[in-house]
């Protein structure tokens, strides 16, 4: 931990796949900044929980959801408010971004694949609204990434969500501003998580991915995590309707 945000200290923070990948560095993160985190997660996260609280005394609260199930996610946004009170800290995390070609994309396909990278955020972002409004105001932070920038090929319906997220955000900004919600996006890199090793990183690819950085060493998961801090944290209190990239320097904004 490279910064410290005292007014993370007992905030309430839902993040969606929180149990693994970039997500479970999100979690520690604002575990490490006392904040009262609960998380969803597909996949078994119970060891994940352990871990934690063998490390920080702190676990953070798990529970299993298919963030397609708009109405468990729901449900789940609704325990952790009754468990560490109104969510005033929402990221949008989960994502799959399993390589396809137009060819073969099926309309069962494109749904799938915008209901977990787009329609799961939209409802995740309406669900916190009375919470942060209660709170006096929050921050809610959806992931996207560079790759739509970047115009890659290789998956057209998860870079359409991407870009899709990236609007979405800024006119939530606009709707949500009046109540002090801040709505924010952050696009990684390519963040090498085990998932990335295991699938799709080559020697080639991630060569010829590195030279087009401005910084030449990889992006590891934790180096996401400053970022997400800092627009959770009031140090960002008047940064709204914009999106922050950590990629090494790949792409340019502004």
């Amino acid at each position: 931990m490279t910064a410290l945000y005292p007014d993370l200290k007992g905030k309430s923070v839902f993040i969606t796949g929180g149990g693994d990948g970039i997500g479970a560095h999100l979690t520690e993160g604002f575990i490490e900044q006392g904040a009262k985190v609960a998380f969803v997660q597909r996949s078994d996260a119970t060891g994940f929980c352990d871990a934690m609280e063998e490390k920080h005394g702190v676990r953070p609260h798990y529970m299993q959801c298919d963030v397609t199930d708009i109405p468990r996610l729901r449900d789940c946004l609704a325990e952790a408010r009754d468990l560490n009170g109104p969510v005033s800290v929402l990221v949008n995390n989960a994502a799959n971004d399993k390589r396809h070609s137009t060819e073969e994309v099926t309309e069962e396909f494109w749904d799938w694949s915008q209901a977990i990278n787009l329609k799961a955020y939209f409802f995740g972002c309406q669900a916190v609204m009375n919470d942060m409004k209660e709170c006096g105001g929050g921050s809610i932070i959806n992931f996207s990434s560079i790759s739509y920038m970047m115009g890659n090929a290789g998956y057209p319906a998860y870079t359409a969500a991407n870009s899709g997220i990236n609007g979405m955000t800024r006119s939530l900004a606009r709707e949500f501003g009046p109540d002090r919600i801040r709505v924010n996006a952050l696009a990684p890199g390519w963040v090498l998580t085990q998932k990335q090793k295991d699938l799709w990183v080559t020697e080639e690819g991630l060569a010829a991915h590195l030279e087009r950085q401005c910084l030449k060493d990889t992006l590891d998961p934790s180096d996401i995590v400053g970022g997400v801090l800092f627009l959770a944290s009031d140090s960002s209190k008047m940064m709204t309707g914009q999106s922050l990239v950590i990629d090494g320097g790949v792409v340019v904004t502004g």
